[in-house]
């Protein structure tokens, strides 16, 4: 009998909700704590420039002002499957990408990684060759060097983000 009291309670405590005194707690803490010392970043002041790559596939972001850049994204698949775009971008953790003719979507920026939508505009779809595509397109910061992200180049050997 007080194994099935014992189990009900502890049942009852996994499942409440926590308590407000809890929001803020030794969690929270522990998370200003990180971001003080430079151990995790600080969301609101990540800023996206530079270069992000994973194989063959390139992003850069050069700032252009306030929460502004230019944008350039390129993938190469080879033999003739290849995309390669290039337009503007403006915000921080999401970040609206504008890159012509209707191209229009919102990439995701979570710390160190660039996602670009499972789904993209039709229009951008006139910016690749064969079979290949802009969308789901993620990739890993490799530099946060302006320099770096206006030399990038693209599949069709042209800088992506110059200005």
């Amino acid at each position: 009998m007080t194994r099935a009291i014992t189990f009900a309670l502890l049942l009852a405590a996994c499942s409440s909700e926590p308590a407000a005194s809890d929001e803020g707690g030794a969690g929270a803490a522990l998370e200003r704590t990180a971001r003080a010392v430079g151990m995790v970043s600080d969301p609101s002041r990540v800023t996206p420039t530079g270069v992000y790559a994973s194989g063959e596939d390139k992003v850069c972001l050069v700032p252009q002002g306030d929460d502004r850049y230019r944008i350039g994204a390129s993938i190469d698949l080879g033999e003739q499957q290849r995309c390669t775009g290039r337009g503007t971008a403006r915000g921080q953790g999401k970040l609206d990408v504008r890159m012509g003719d209707g191209c229009e979507f919102v990439a995701s920026l979570d710390g160190d990684t660039i996602a670009f939508p499972a789904v993209l505009p039709a229009a951008c779809d006139t910016m690749c060759e064969g079979r290949a595509t802009l969308a789901a397109l993620a990739a890993t910061r490799l530099s946060d060097s302006v320099s770096e992200a206006t030399r990038a180049a693209g599949s069709d050997g042209r800088p992506l983000c110059a200005g």
